[in-house]
């Protein structure tokens, strides 16, 4: 005997033993429990009712969405992702159809930053909620102190299985390790405790590469040892001569699309984070995306400014950080990167198409982000580095299907990477950790603006790290060069100030040039940016404890 359950304007039916025996709505339900069943329409049930709500009344009626109805949360990153690189923030060249999508039916945050560079210090922040300053994650490899909360642990108390598609570039606290030999101390790839790793694009990439050679394609040998990175940049280098579906972006992809058909079970609330390699140099686009953009329609990035400070002397030096000197050398550059970022749109677009035909769209919230920016040629340079505005002004949408009322909406207000965990942790129900430094979006995911909120945007870099890998080793406590080799920056609605660790500060007026050709000198306004920094600083110390006395058990804001 079957018994009938319509939903959603679909059917499905339950025989006596109290299992799902006809196809359902959603193909993956099959063999699902009457029961389970029962819970899932009633959640959707609430659902709606939520959403019929007022703004207001939805705003903070719980810390998520409502009480016991949590949404399935993605989180994905696009490694050195331009803010600019998109045609809905007004890219003349770049074609981003998915990306606008997704802006269409969310939030698009357009003066959002990263707080950190390289990837480690910026994933860092985005992690833990945390500026440089008080997770010191000061480069790559540089280990995350196990002390510290962040996304991984925080949807684990929320009740998710974390799973991870990519990679975090989070390495080991030594605390924690077994003696100099532990494999974990001998690479900077490691993985944010707390995640189940369903698929890597770390130690050699040897999936990937596997992939690509069950496909018919000679790749070198995985051999788990590091040459393996220089084998994998070479793979990713001949990106061009693949077809655009063999690419890592589209491996990773399937890969999401498959744990969903078999691995997990998509009517309970899931955490995935797609951490996508792509728009990552090497500089080539995969397949047809490699000719998708001609270099002569590029455009010419902000040129290196005739008065410079002497670090940017320094970085234009070093061969790794400069952009090519020949305009058709970087032209072609130009061209390769905004190819890499529609083919991870393409990519997008397979994933919300995956989640709409799995009728999950509706209960996904969708975070994209960037773990720092790319700099493109602007000011001379490539990759991501130093002070300069084009290696943390990032791409930021959010979409949260329970709060409708902004969606389509953009933000001209500063945010931050380290506002995306207090985000998620509002969203899924969990209290905001005391050690973040950033603050919920959530108020302009709700189509408002906070009565307080920041008039300027921060971010930290350090470069102790290559005296260390120099074989430098400073005489402590006496030699402290490496605690000099750091800057902080603030940039506000006009100007950007920096202030380095060797007590030298660059001001630039953006307002008259946002490619910082034009060098302030007034000593006032120098005065008045150095002190907004001072008390953000002030302002951003360590406060987990501060805040207690141990008085009558404990006393104040306890941690």
């Amino acid at each position: 005997m079957l018994y009938p359950l319509s939903y959603e304007g679909g059917m499905t039916h339950s025989d006596a033993t109290g299992t799902c025996r006809a196809p359902c709505l959603r193909a993956q339900r099959c063999g699902m429990k009457a029961a389970d069943l029962a819970t899932w329409l009633t959640e959707r049930i609430q659902l709606n009712i939520w959403r019929a709500r007022g703004p207001e009344a939805r705003a903070v009626s719980t810390i998520g969405h409502m009480s016991g109805l949590r949404p399935n949360v993605l989180l994905i990153t696009l490694d050195q992702f331009r803010a600019d690189a998109m045609s809905c923030a007004g890219h003349p060249l770049v074609r981003t159809p998915n990306l606008d999508r997704l802006a269409a039916v969310g939030v698009r945050f357009a003066r959002h930053h990263s707080q950190a560079a390289p990837c480690g210090p910026g994933r860092a922040s985005l992690y833990t909620g945390m500026y440089q300053a008080n997770h010191r994650v000061v480069a790559n490899g540089a280990p995350l102190d196990d002390r510290f909360d962040q996304i991984a642990r925080l949807m684990r108390r929320a009740g998710y299985v974390p799973t991870l598609f990519g990679y975090t570039d989070q390495s080991l606290d030594p605390a924690l390790a077994d003696g100099p030999e532990d494999p974990r101390l001998h690479t900077y790839e490691g993985v944010l405790d707390g995640f189940e790793v369903e698929a890597a694009l770390f130690q050699g990439c040897a999936e990937w590469l596997d992939w690509l050679r069950e496909r018919g394609h000679d790749v070198p040998a995985h051999t788990g040892h590091r040459p393996d990175h220089d084998v994998v940049i070479g793979v990713l280098a001949a990106e061009p001569e693949r077809p655009a579906d063999h690419s890592i972006s589209a491996y990773l992809t399937n890969r999401f699309i498959d744990w969903h058909a078999t691995g997990t079970r998509p009517y309970e609330p899931w955490f995935a984070h797609l951490s996508y390699l792509r728009p990552h140099p090497p500089y080539a686009a995969a397949g047809r995306f490699s000719t998708m953009y001609d270099p002569a329609d590029t455009g010419e990035p902000h040129p290196i400014p005739e008065r410079r400070h002497p670090y940017h002397d320094l970085v234009l030096a070093v061969p790794e950080a400069t952009a090519p000197a020949d305009p058709s050398e970087l032209a072609h550059m130009r061209a390769q990167y905004f190819g890499m970022v529609s083919e991870v749109d393409h990519q997008l677009g397979r994933v919300w198409d995956h989640l709409v035909a799995t009728g999950q769209w509706e209960t996904t919230m969708i975070v994209l982000t960037a773990d720092h920016g790319e700099q493109l040629g602007d000011q001379g340079l490539q990759e991501k580095l130093g002070y300069f505005p084009s290696s943390y002004h990032i791409g930021c949408i959010v979409r949260d299907p329970g709060r409708p009322d902004a969606h389509g909406s953009t933000v001209d207000a500063f945010t931050e990477n380290i506002d995306v965990l207090p985000t998620i942790a509002e969203a899924v129900g969990v209290p905001v950790p005391l050690q973040c430094d950033g603050f919920p979006l959530t108020p302009f995911l709700d189509g408002r603006t906070p009565a307080h909120w920041r008039s300027a945007t921060h971010w930290e870099y350090d470069w102790r790290s290559v005296y260390t890998l120099m074989g430098v080793a400073p005489q402590w406590p006496w030699d402290r060069r490496l605690e000099r080799a750091n800057l902080a920056a603030v940039r506000t609605e006009d100007h950007l100030f920096v202030h380095f660790g060797d007590g030298s500060q660059w001001c630039l007026d953006l307002a008259a040039d946002p490619g910082g050709s034009v060098v302030v000198d007034d000593p006032e306004l120098i005065s008045s940016l150095a002190g907004q920094m001072l008390t953000w600083r002030a302002n951003s110390l360590d406060r987990r404890l501060a805040g207690m006395l141990t008085l009558d058990g404990g006393i104040g804001r306890t941690p």
